[in-house]
């Protein structure tokens, strides 16, 4: 479980993830977190959260996003609020990193979905978007089918296709989850940086 301070990167995806407050520090209710992204960075798709509520706060830099089909680009001091069960991506299309508070209830199940990813991308198990490869995809996205869901392919067409290849890939060893990756140290301790926010917008995703 994640303490303040930690540092998760993704050298795929180009996110970098300073915990501000950890699931150690919440019994997994909480997690809140400074993102940076760098040019060009996206997070691996378009998903929703089945259970799982995300609020993005702009600390710095322009982010390009796609919520509930609609996209929009949020700047300093806006708020994004995206509740269980809404379709987004985002993505920073500027040539300047954005920094991003993300705060997301509840915690625990959503941290370890995500330490796999990073994990997989830090040990060059993904393609160019970050996306785990199709054996893997299909134990991953079955393992954490309570946390995130792609848009795409239809579900229908994922739910077939997953159910046929994830026998395969047990068999050939992949894990919807890995515990090296769970317990995986950080990558550095730091502080978070200063960003004043000067006004405040909320988006509200229905």
């Amino acid at each position: 479980m994640s303490r303040a301070g930690d540092v998760y990167e993704n050298p795929v995806t180009g996110e970098r993830a300073v915990v501000l407050t950890g699931t150690a520090e919440t019994g997994g209710d909480l997690l809140v977190v400074e993102l940076h992204v760098r040019s060009g960075g996206a997070v691996i798709g378009e998903h929703y959260h089945p259970t799982v509520e995300e609020r993005f706060t702009l600390l710095r830099g322009r982010l390009s996003y796609r919520l509930n089909g609609k996209e929009g680009v949020g700047t300093p001091g806006e708020t994004i609020l995206v509740p269980a069960g809404v379709p987004h991506s985002w993505w920073n299309a500027s040539t300047d990193e954005v920094v991003v508070r993300i705060e997301v209830r509840p915690a625990a199940r959503f941290e370890a979905c995500i330490l796999n990813a990073f994990g997989l991308a830090q040990d060059g198990k993904v393609n160019a978007k970050g996306m785990p490869h199709l054996l893997q995809l299909a134990v991953y996205a079955r393992e954490f089918d309570d946390v995130i869901r792609f848009t795409g392919p239809p579900r229908w067409v994922q739910t077939l296709l997953f159910g046929l290849l994830a026998p395969v890939a047990w068999l050939l060893g992949y894990r919807g989850s890995y515990p090296e990756y769970l317990t995986r140290a950080s990558s550095s301790s730091a502080r978070p940086s200063a960003h004043a926010a000067s006004q405040s917008s909320i988006i509200l995703g229905k």
